[in-house]
């Protein structure tokens, strides 16, 4: 491991100077402060990392305030801290209804969810769907929706990578995009779940610390007064009042409540997300991740609005005027769908130091939800496809994780050809069309599975697909891909968010093909959901065996 982080360094400088520009000392030292770091972690992990369960899980054995913030940090990804800050910076209040939509999942998860996951499953959420269902149709199903989530988020997470380290560090972007597919095969392969969860915790209270700096920062200027500081944003930016009222966004009342219904649904379908619930000891725990959670992530959403409006009063003024060219805003800074206005703030408060600081965090963002991502994948293939499906529960241990890594490193060459694909186009989309579909296709089946006592097999995998099927396809037809990227001259579906039709799509389907199925094994299916509830609601089950 430490050779194949040396070749990395090594490449890595003299890649830096590659292009004649000049280097951010300061970020490269603390970019590799944080690869070593991470590398020790990985290390220490793999020592630990002996079964599946430890490789899946990292054995159950982490606490409800560690897996809260290792939810945190998943959650908090580029789209978040680069992406979200760029579109307030953007359009201002717009922006803000990314992060409100983000953070209302996760009622939904606390009240209804996090409990009943922890007692039902046992490496991810396709096992309480599969509780009571015909586990290989099942299991099917939820790979199909888990590896087309998490293909559109890893696009996006890849291409931000390469961009956000191309722009930072002077060096190609191919270079980058496979130092960021490197590292993510070694975190994974060899620390498994307890190395991506503790570089998680490690980055999520990195960023956190950066955003509030900055914030502290920003708002040091205006008195501590929020509202002096938006002031003067309206004062500076191009569209004035307008950043304070809604805007395209928003504009369309359907397209406004498919993007809501994405974002709260969705998150609440997220394969590596919910796979969180499963490394924690108990349901208790497992709560207390999602109280934790909560509460970290509505600090970060909280601060990213100063964040995105510090951009505006420090990058627009006369002196700051990095985006500001013949009074127009200047996407130059928009980087692979994520804006780098939080990256020129932090250099703006903070000097060169504290703008290495954000770079390594921003890589560190990445890469660490690259690795979840990854790890997501690896688990629906070796676990559900592969020992569930393919060797019908018979396959070992052993066998299970080899193939497991094996996956992984194949997904790390994938990742890094779709990153190498989408280089040049515009991949914002992806993180929405990611959320759709597990508004879509994953929470119907996890949410009716848990709740409603007439779901059955042909109706779970009918409704299910239907679900995943509408939202690929509408996004396909509409402006986004249809006219930006096709080239045709207008779109067939005239909104631009899906999950509206979509989750509906899954919702009738699921429930008319289940109750016009009178098949045996519908039957079943219905006679197993007092058992299921009880688990669910006790972590016992109808053996008397105890979750864990």
């Amino acid at each position: 491991m430490l050779k194949i982080l040396s070749l990395l360094g090594l490449s890595s400088l003299a890649l830096f100077a590659s292009d004649g520009g000049a280097v951010n000392i300061p970020a490269v030292i603390m970019f590799f402060v944080f690869i070593v770091g991470t590398m020790g972690i990985t290390k220490w992990a793999a020592s630990k990392t002996k079964s599946a369960s430890d490789f899946y899980t990292a054995g159950g054995g982490i606490s409800g305030f560690q897996n809260g913030l290792a939810i945190a940090g998943d959650y908090m990804s580029a789209a978040s801290f680069l992406g979200i800050s760029g579109m307030i910076f953007l359009h201002g209040f717009d922006g803000m209804i990314y992060a409100i939509g983000f953070l209302v999942g996760w009622p939904i998860i606390l009240f209804l969810m996090a409990e009943k996951l922890r007692n039902l499953g046992k490496f991810n959420f396709t096992d309480i769907a599969a509780y009571r269902l015909d586990e290989q149709k099942i299991r099917i199903l939820a790979a199909f929706g888990s590896l087309t989530v998490v293909t559109f988020y890893l696009i996006a997470q890849m291409v931000g990578a390469g961009k956000l380290i191309e722009l930072l560090f002077h060096i190609p972007y191919a270079w980058s995009v496979i130092i960021v597919g490197a590292l993510m095969i070694i975190y994974v392969t060899f620390g498994g779940m307890l190395a991506t969860t503790w570089v998680q915790i490690i980055k999520a209270v990195l960023l956190l610390s950066g955003v509030t700096f900055i914030a502290i920062m920003v708002l040091s200027h205006y008195g501590f007064s929020f509202g002096t500081l938006a002031a003067e944003a309206v004062s500076m930016h191009p569209k004035g009042e307008a950043i304070l009222k809604p805007g395209p966004f928003v504009s369309d009342p359907v397209s406004a409540i498919s993007l809501g219904l994405a974002l709260m649904l969705g998150t609440a379908g997220l394969p590596h997300i919910l796979m969180r619930f499963f490394t924690v000891g108990n349901a208790r725990e497992a709560r207390k991740s999602v109280v934790w959670a909560t509460a970290f992530i509505g600090y970060f959403y909280l601060i990213i609005g100063v964040v995105g409006l510090g951009a505006v009063v420090f990058l627009l003024s006369p002196e700051g005027a990095i985006y500001f060219k013949d009074g127009v805003i200047d996407f130059k800074g928009i980087i692979g769908g994520n804006n780098m206005a939080a990256v020129h703030l932090s250099q703006a408060v903070g000097g060169d130091v504290f703008l290495g600081f954000i770079a390594a965090v921003s890589f560190a963002t990445i890469l660490a939800v690259v690795a979840g991502l990854t790890l997501a994948a690896s688990n629906s293939i070796a676990h559900d496809l592969y020992a569930i499906v393919i060797r019908k529960g018979q396959a070992t241990d052993a066998e299970e994780m080899k193939v497991s890594k094996r996956t992984v490193l194949v997904i790390g060459i994938v990742a890094i050809l779709l990153g190498f694909a989408f280089e040049n186009q515009n991949i914002a989309f992806m993180v929405g069309l990611a959320f759709a579909i597990a508004a879509s296709a994953n929470f119907p089946i996890l949410i009716l599975s848990i709740y409603w006592s007439k779901l059955t097999t042909r109706g779970a995998f009918i409704g299910g697909f239907l679900g995943l099927i509408t939202a690929i396809l509408l996004v396909v037809l509409s402006k986004t891909v249809w006219v930006d990227i096709f080239g045709f001259e207008s779109a067939i579906f005239p909104y631009t968010q899906p999950a509206l039709f979509s989750i509906l799509a899954a919702f009738i389907g699921i429930w008319f093909f289940s109750i016009t199925d009178k098949s045996a094994r519908a039957e079943e299916d219905k006679s197993g959901f007092e058992a299921q509830r009880i688990r669910a609601e006790t972590g016992i089950g109808a053996d008397g065996a105890v979750s864990h």
